[in-house]
């Protein structure tokens, strides 16, 4: 069992570090851009385009070595991989940022539908993904599901309301730290219910 967690823990951190990393890029980027346009056939492309143009690449490539090293790819890679391929292409070649912004909040509004889909059909479908890394009793799963559902709709409705009455820069401190910070602070608030309802002795 301590061979298997040791290589859960490194497969885990190998993915977790390919998945930060286009998103530093993509941040530093833009920091680095920040002001600055390039102009390519006669249009002007602002530094959060610049960072997009590059970020598409990077996701695919990180995404590709995730699959080499760890054999697959989670449903949420694959979908996530093509949500950024097609809002980043349209900003991209629209030269519009619009969509590049829009795709956080449709990709929380899927994840939040998938789930309030599945409970609708008595499945769970995060237990599903979980269960067998984190061995919890069934009602522990519900109430985990159904916040993470809540959750998911909230930030949908926190990106729309940043991107739309904030500057792009705030945008970019929103997506790269406030939504991570959000995700992470969640994650710490549900310990209660898995030190309720979790079934620690089978790990």
């Amino acid at each position: 069992k301590r061979s298997n967690m040791t290589e859960n823990t490194k497969s885990s951190l190998t993915t977790t570090l390919l998945e930060i990393g286009p998103v530093a890029v993509f941040f530093l980027i833009f920091i680095w851009r920040k002001g600055e346009t390039v102009v390519i056939g006669g249009h002007e492309y602002s530094s959060l385009i610049q960072a997009t143009a590059i970020f598409i690449p990077l996701m695919i490539i990180s995404t590709g070595l995730g699959w080499w090293l760890n054999g697959h790819l989670s449903k949420v890679q694959v979908l996530t991989l093509v949500m950024v391929i097609v809002f980043g292409a349209l900003t991209v070649f629209l030269n519009d940022e619009r969509f590049f912004k829009m795709k956080p909040t449709l990709i929380y509004v899927l994840f939040g539908s998938a789930i309030t889909f599945g409970h609708l059909r008595g499945q769970n479908y995060i237990q599903s993904l979980l269960g067998d890394r984190l061995p919890m009793e069934e009602i522990g799963w519900q109430i985990i599901s159904k916040r993470l559902a809540l959750f998911f709709f909230a930030l949908a409705l926190l990106n729309e309301l940043i991107w739309r009455t904030q500057s792009s820069e705030t945008w970019v401190y929103f997506k790269t730290f406030g939504l991570s910070s959000a995700i992470l602070f969640f994650m710490i608030f549900q310990y209660p219910i898995l030190k309720k309802y979790g079934r620690l002795d089978e790990l």
